[in-house]
């Protein structure tokens, strides 16, 4: 019998470094922080992004026309804070720490002041800024939300195994209830400033680094970030970074019950109007299940679910970057997706590329050549 050809050949990353190569975390890092906490953004329109969000998933649990709290079923703080503003933009991450100690010692390490949260979270905050400009709080102590009944994953029939016997599966056309944050994408024109800081003083570690293909000497344009949880395994990436010719938000993640709900729900967002960027299918580094949307703002979005969990004794692994490697089976990565979609998005990407290439950052000629050869593989 023939055996058909893999295209996904040489894509995956489970070869480690070469002698010299970054290791991916910091020899003493200043802190371990736990989790994601939230994310941050300003909208124009409060009642318009409410309305997504709960064809999205999400339960709000604020809203006062100033501000838009939104929460998973999980238990903890909400995942996303909306504030009123002139216009759409990302304002920050902010990450978990594992004790209140340890925002003690960020502030003392970095000069940065200890502030009490509003009151509707509660707990503490220091506030950074990473070498992209990025506002970066670590928090502890917020007021935990109880859990909420959640979107139970449905009983298949796997195989042989045959659990569910005179019944049927019906899922429901009707929103994917989100679980929690997953992690958050950003790119930035100082990636190794970026990474680094990262690591030293939020003890991050590297699950896997990409370079461009013909490349790998100058060392890694992306890498997928997870927290040090030491035994207990931790999502396999909680912070991606990639080098591009600008420092933006690309897209943040959230974990729902399961395929059939991440399909049904996508049936009730293309029915309430919404754009899919991509989707679905599953990803390479990660191996998570994705689907990606289109808010009505502009900002990416996905539903993922079944992702890998690393504990910390595992070191990197190294692949070369391209499109077609982003998945390990599903539709090809649209223009959309890649930020070549003509239009208003794409003119912006073009306009930072110039803008970019006149400064002095990590994004040069040759790291523009590797970044359309991505976009064509």
């Amino acid at each position: 019998m023939a055996v058909g050809h893999d295209p996904h050949t040489g894509l995956h990353s489970e070869r480690g470094a070469l002698a010299g190569e970054h290791p991916g975390r910091a020899a003493n890092p200043v802190v371990k922080a736990h989790d994601l906490a939230w994310l941050e953004f300003e909208k124009p329109d409060l009642r318009r992004a409410e309305a997504f969000a709960r064809d999205f998933g999400f339960t709000p649990v604020l809203s006062t026309g100033r501000e838009l709290h939104l929460r998973g079923t999980d238990p903890g703080a909400p995942c996303v804070l909306i504030r009123r503003g002139a216009r759409s933009r990302f304002l920050g991450p902010a990450f978990r720490a594992a004790a209140r100690a340890d925002v003690l010692r960020l502030a003392e390490a970095t000069g940065r002041p200890v502030a009490a949260l509003p009151e509707a979270l509660g707990g503490v905050v220091v506030d950074l800024e990473d070498p992209s400009g990025l506002h970066v709080r670590v928090v502890s102590d917020t007021d935990d939300l109880p859990a909420l009944p959640p979107q139970e994953p449905l009983v298949h029939n796997v195989g042989h195994g045959a659990p569910r016997a005179n019944a049927t599966l019906r899922p429901p056309r009707a929103p994917a209830l989100i679980q929690r944050l997953g992690h958050v994408v950003l790119q930035t024109t100082k990636y190794r400033q970026t990474l680094d800081w990262y690591l030293h003083n939020l003890g991050m570690i590297v699950s896997d680094f990409l370079y461009h293909a013909g490349n790998r000497d100058r060392g890694p344009v992306m890498s997928f970030i997870r927290c040090d949880r030491g035994t207990t395994p931790a999502d396999h990436h909680t912070v991606a970074l990639t080098l591009g010719p600008a420092n933006r938000y690309v897209h943040s993640a959230y974990q729902v019950a399961d395929l059939d709900a991440m399909a049904a729900g996508g049936e009730h967002l293309r029915e309430r109007g919404h754009r899919r960027s991509w989707g679905i299918g599953r990803h390479i580094q990660g191996s998570q299940l994705f689907d990606y949307w289109r808010d009505p703002d502009g900002f990416l979005v996905e539903h993922f679910s079944d992702g890998d969990l690393f504990d910390s004794t595992l070191d990197p692994g190294w692949a070369p970057m391209s499109a077609s490697g982003l998945a390990q089976w599903g539709p090809p990565a649209t223009a959309d997706f890649l930020g070549v979609r003509p239009g208003r998005q794409s003119l912006r990407e073009l306009r930072a590329v110039f803008s970019a290439l006149r400064e002095d950052n990590e994004f040069d000629a040759q790291r523009l050549l590797g970044l359309l050869k991505v976009a064509r593989t």
